[in-house]
């Protein structure tokens, strides 16, 4: 099919690389001129892994191409919105004015039967607002939302290779789009992926019910780590023991530094919002709590390591390895380790960072930070380690190497990954988030 994808940030160049790589011809869309010049040469601005070899397989074969105009989306039977909704500093609120603007912009240019095609996360209600400015202004064209659910780090495999899909629809469409984005997506419908088809509010709402969900179950076990310090407990074995309950599963029950990026921590904030819009104070309040639960696990570290360096870190070096808020990402949106790595810098803490992927970024945000680009320049004679982001190479760390390295054996493992045992015996003062 003739797809144009507006908006080639991270969601849509994603989107677009994976489409052509499926066999579509794809124009992607943005505004942005430099970021336009880098893709279409194969380079994207930020790093997520297999996204730059599907991008220039797909630039190279011509199914795939880059353009600051769009009219040039003119030709395409499907139209997939891919823009940013950023978090209102003042309100929570999810910003929705670049969907609006790139609605405003395309809808000149749609063809008769057209489907734009809803990816950006929005708050439940636009997609039935928007479509009835198409009703006015466009009638000849449709619209659908179908949301997105990629992870950073496993971006091109999820939209390759999606758990499913869903198809917001309008009442009376009579499986028209549905239609549609099943030609879209025929290979992972063939590949059998679940389908769902539903109306506008319910495929917003799913994928930040789905985003509330994991933030809590986060939360959840994190609140467990602080009664695990208090008692003696280990919250990662009582992690194992109540994943194997099959209506709660292991996944996302690990205690740590809590979640962050740029989808967990503003949907849950967004949608807090909208339901304060609607009149719901409190059907979501439990979400606040949420949210300080997990801003309250960075504060913890920070008072750990003021602990471990006897009160004060003043003077001290602090090597903090990882400043994403994941590995296999550059993202420091939100992130825990980049907040930990601030609040000891502020604290008087010569802090100096490192990560594989993510310095650039980090220094973006705070031109101040000390940082060392390996792990072995950043250990050197350090006072205490924090592990805060659990890339491989920190997680495989030999503690009697690694304590050759250091100023003082301490170590924070603000992930839960180390084993203790291993870091005690080579005279390491180890803690973790909830463990004994």
């Amino acid at each position: 099919m003739r797809i144009s994808v507006i908006g080639c940030g991270y969601l849509g160049a994603v989107h677009a690389s994976a489409m052509a790589e499926l066999g579509h011809d794809v124009i992607g869309i943005d505004v942005d001129e430099r970021k336009i010049e880098a893709l279409a040469a194969g380079r994207p601005a930020f790093y997520e892994p297999g996204l730059p070899e599907i991008l220039a397989s797909a630039t190279a074969s011509g199914r795939l191409r880059f353009s600051t105009d769009i009219a040039e989306a003119a030709e395409a039977d499907v139209h997939f919105l891919a823009v940013g909704t950023p978090q209102s500093a003042e309100t929570g609120a999810a910003d929705v004015s670049y969907v609006d603007s790139a609605f405003t912009a395309l809808v000149p240019y749609l063809a008769e039967g057209a489907l734009i095609v809803g990816k950006s996360t929005v708050p439940v209600g636009t997609a039935a607002r928007l479509a009835a400015r198409l009703a006015a202004e466009a009638p000849h064209a449709g619209l659908a939302w179908n949301p997105e659910f990629l992870r950073e780090g496993f971006a091109v495999k999820d939209t390759l290779s999606p758990d499913r899909l869903v198809y917001g629809v309008a009442q009376g469409d009579g499986g028209r789009a549905a239609s549609v984005l099943d030609h879209v997506y025929r290979a992972a419908i063939e590949a059998g992926t679940p389908r769902i088809v539903t109306d506008y509010a319910t495929a917003e709402l799913v994928k930040v019910a789905a985003n509330a969900f994991l933030a809590t179950k986060i939360s959840f076990i994190n609140a467990m780590s602080e009664i695990a310090d208090a008692t003696g407990a280990d919250v990662t074995a009582l992690a194992d023991a109540i994943g194997h309950d099959a209506r709660i599963g292991r996944r996302f029950l690990n205690a740590g530094v809590g979640f962050g990026g740029g989808c967990l921590p503003k949907d849950i904030r967004g949608f807090v919002a909208r339901a304060e819009e609607l009149g719901l104070n409190d059907t979501l309040a439990f979400l606040g709590e949420v949210d300080e639960t997990n801003l309250r696990q960075r504060r913890r570290v920070v008072d750990l390591a003021v602990q471990d360096l006897g009160g004060s870190v003043a003077g001290k070096k602090v090597a903090v390895l990882g400043v994403t808020f994941k590995p296999d990402s550059d993202d420091v949106r939100d992130s825990p380790a980049l907040d930990i790595a601030v609040s000891l810098q502020e604290l008087g803490a010569r802090v100096v960072v490192t990560d594989p992927e993510g310095l650039e970024n980090a220094l973006a945000r705070r031109r101040d930070l000390g940082t060392a680009p390996t792990t072995r320049e950043a250990l050197a004679g350090a006072d205490l380690v924090i592990l805060a982001t659990e890339w491989n190479e920190y997680r495989t760390l030999d503690p009697e190497a690694t304590g050759r390295l250091v100023g003082e054996r301490r170590i924070i493992d603000g992930r839960n990954v180390l084993d203790p045992a291993a870091w005690r015996a080579a005279g390491w003062q180890y803690r973790g988030i909830g463990r004994p």
